[in-house]
Formats: C-alpha cells, structure tokens, sequence
C-alpha cells in the first residue's frame, strides 16, 4: 500500500472511532516544515454538515489516530486542521525494505495492458538528429517503466526507408562505380549529401534519380539490392547509437515506412466505403470536424502521404499486434497530425474504439 494511502486508512480509522462517517479521506503534504509532513483538512466541510465546532472535532479524531508506528507525532492546528509527523525510524526501515526489494515496492498491474510503443523513427541514409535521439531516450524509458510495471510491451521503429533519397543514392552510386562507392558508403551521411547536391543542380541526375525511384517501388532485383546495402549500413550506424545509449531496440523491432505499402489501397478503399472521402483540389482528403486543415491521405497523381502510411501502421498494431494502446513518440509539431491520424483511424474503424 502507497504511504498516503495508508496514512489515509490510519485517519479513517481514527474517524469510525469518533463515530463519524465520510465517504473518502485523502490528505496532502504539508506546505511548510512546522505543519508537518502530511495535513488532512477534511474536517472543515464536515463540521458543517454535523454543525459541530471543527476544532472539536479534530481534537477528536487526532487523540483516535494511531501513533505506534509509522506516525509520531499529530497536532491540530487553526480552526480544525489536523498535521501529522511521521516517524523517522519507521521512515528508515521502510527505506532499507524497498532498497533490498527488486521492485522497489512498485507492485505489477493486476490487469496489464498490451501496448505499443512507436518511438526513434530515423530516416535511413541520414544522421539521427536530435529530434530522433530525444524520440529514442524517451520512447526506451517509457517502454521500460510500462514493462516494469506488468504491461506486455511492444517496441516498433518506424525508420523511414522509402523515398527519392533512395533513387538519389543509386544513381550516384552507379555513377562513381560499386567498388568506388563501397569505399564512400563507410561516411554515408557525405555520400548523401554529395547525391543531393547533384540531385538539387543537375537535371540529368535528377531524371535518373527519380527513374531509380520507379523501379525500386516496380520491385526491380538490382534496385532493390541496393536499397537493402543502403538500409542495413544506415541501421548499423544507428544501432551504433543504440549500444552507446543502452537503449533496447534490436532489428526485430524494425517495421519500416515501406512494409506497410500493400496495405495503403486498402486504407483508401476502407475510406471510402465509410464515405468519408472527399477530393479537394484533385486529392483525397478526409475533412474532421472541428479542424481547419484536412487530413490528406492521397495525392491528385495517385501517391500516398505519411498520414496514409501511419493510417496503415495504426491498423496493423490493432489486428495483428493486438495492441490495446498506442504510444508514438515524436516531436510536438507532430503532435496534431497524430491526433488527426488517430481520429481518422477511429472514426473509420480501422482501429476498435477499445484501442486508446
């Protein structure tokens, strides 16, 4: 039992004793050290309705209140507050118990939860940036608290590994050659960049790129190949991270942006058989009530945005994870798509209402 708690039972007692019954008791901690370490200022309101002096009658219930143990000393105080001290060496033995406990007295859930936690997320070919490393440490934290307290837990590193980044990539590496760029590719962040800065200034290249897109997305063999060598030198740099930072995510916790790409028609056909399509400027766009800005799910040319993608991912966590909550941990600027997705998601009934 949690000290309030039992300090709380303790103040209880002591009120059936003076023959007064209340419906709960809850006290606070004290706001100054001369009050205290605990206060319970309920019986104001109760001298009211018993039309009895409250000084009375804290006076009363203080002499009931047990002082043999965790409590030494109980004054009241004012018109009818009542401060309690607690014992200093009850205080220590407690310590020493919840220091050799491995739980630290922090008991498991009697009904624990099945949840997912969606955190770290970085884009393959790219440094982590700060925002990713705050998602990591965060996101590891709180899966580990949830374990800790009995839930079944479920990591998921959503990376972004899909994209012209990609055709970018392939193309600069077919130009310079496979066994010139296999020595480029051990400073992949540069590579990128050196890619990029084709991308952004040489028309040709750029064709090219977007050409290497296409047939990465067609399932072409070499492209895909290639995709695949930039993906695992990308992860390994992350997992790099991942030692120095103690953090748990391992590659079974890995679903990427791309693995949810069959399921991205069918997101748009559940749509729009709820009737909640409507086309805005030649885009599929799902308009929420209360909110400005629609939630875009398909492009006027055909393709699929991230909010599609994340519409895919909430339903593969709820059926085939059978996740009970969702936890995605991101930036705050990130936090009203979220929460627009999350709509969108219930209101459709991609994900059950059960699912928080």
């Amino acid at each position: 039992m949690k000290l309030k708690q039992q300090i709380n039972q303790l103040i209880a007692n002591a009120l059936t004793k003076s023959s007064i019954s209340i419906e709960s008791v809850s006290v606070t901690e004290a706001t100054k050290p001369e009050f205290g370490d605990y206060q319970f200022n309920g019986i104001m309101s109760l001298a009211k309705s018993l039309k009895r002096n409250p000084r009375e009658i804290a006076t009363e219930v203080a002499a009931e209140i047990d002082t043999e143990g965790m409590i030494s000393k109980v004054e009241v105080a004012g018109p009818g507050f009542i401060n309690i001290w607690l014992d200093d060496v009850w205080l220590g033995k407690e310590a020493g118990e919840i220091l050799n406990d491995v739980r630290v007295g922090v008991e498991e859930k009697s009904h624990p939860d099945r949840v997912v936690i969606d955190y770290s997320g970085p884009n393959m070919a790219k440094q982590m940036h700060v925002g990713h490393l705050r998602s990591t440490i965060i996101g590891d934290t709180l899966s580990n608290l949830l374990s800790f307290l009995g839930d079944v837990v479920i990591r998921q590193n959503h990376i972004g590994d899909w994209g012209t980044q990609f055709g970018m990539l392939i193309a600069h590496l077919e130009e310079i050659g496979q066994e010139s760029g296999s020595e480029n590719l051990k400073d992949l962040e540069q590579f990128y960049r050196d890619a990029k800065k084709r991308f952004d200034e040489e028309k040709l290249f750029a064709d090219r790129a977007r050409e290497y897109v296409v047939k990465i997305q067609s399932g072409d063999p070499h492209c895909l190949a290639l995709w695949q060598k930039f993906i695992d030198i990308s992860l390994g740099h992350c997992e790099e991270i991942y030692d120095k930072l103690g953090i748990k995510l391992t590659r079974k916790d890995v679903r990427a942006e791309s693995s949810y790409n069959e399921k991205l028609p069918q997101v748009i056909e559940i749509l729009e058989s709820k009737g909640q399509l409507q086309v805005s400027e030649g885009a599929k766009c799902v308009f929420l009530k209360g909110e400005e800005v629609p939630v875009i799910v398909q492009k006027g040319d055909g393709g699929y945005l991230y909010a599609t993608t994340d519409l895919a991912a909430l339903w593969y966590r709820s059926e085939v994870l059978g996740a009970k909550r969702v936890s995605c941990v991101v930036d705050a600027r990130q936090s009203g798509h979220f929460k627009q997705v999350f709509r969108v998601a219930k209101e459709s009934g991609i994900v059950a209402d059960d699912v928080q």
